[in-house]
């Protein structure tokens, strides 16, 4: 298991695990806890579009690992319930000096789809983690 380089406090309370980040390729894992359920007893779509949205960043800063990477758009389809053990693997498709183009697809235990996106990342600086770091980032992403 890998580091995300960074603290992620959201993902550290799903759950989520790095497995691959690297050639512009990312892969997580990820089991729904019970309360990470919907009232089908299924992974809630919430936390299936997180994972999605996780990978696909992380395979976005897997070219550049010095930079943060901030969702701008990003569409998923629902093909059939993820239940079980699921993993998501992400590719960055194209980039460019500003932004990221990326998809990512979430698989059950048995390999059938569950899950997919695309999703555009603009890349953004590090910033020191602190009081005056949102109005920071908010500065930079609207740059």
């Amino acid at each position: 298991m890998l580091s995300f380089g960074v603290d992620i406090p959201f993902v550290k309370l799903l759950g989520f695990t790095l497995h691959r980040m690297e050639h512009g390729e990312s892969e997580l894992h990820y089991e729904a806890q019970p309360e990470h359920l919907n009232s089908f007893a299924i992974t809630h779509g919430g936390a299936s579009m997180t994972l999605l949205d996780v990978t696909m960043a992380i395979a976005a800063r897997s070219s550049a690992p010095h930079m943060g990477a901030v969702t701008i758009e990003m569409k998923t389809n629902f093909m059939q319930a993820a239940r079980g053990p699921l993993v998501a693997k992400g590719k960055l498709l194209h980039r460019t000096a500003t932004l990221a183009f990326t998809e990512a697809t979430i698989f059950d235990a048995q390999g059938r789809i569950c899950c997919h996106a695309t999703g555009t990342f603009k890349y953004v600086r590090r910033l020191p983690v602190g009081a005056n770091s949102a109005h920071a980032l908010q500065t930079i992403a609207t740059d």
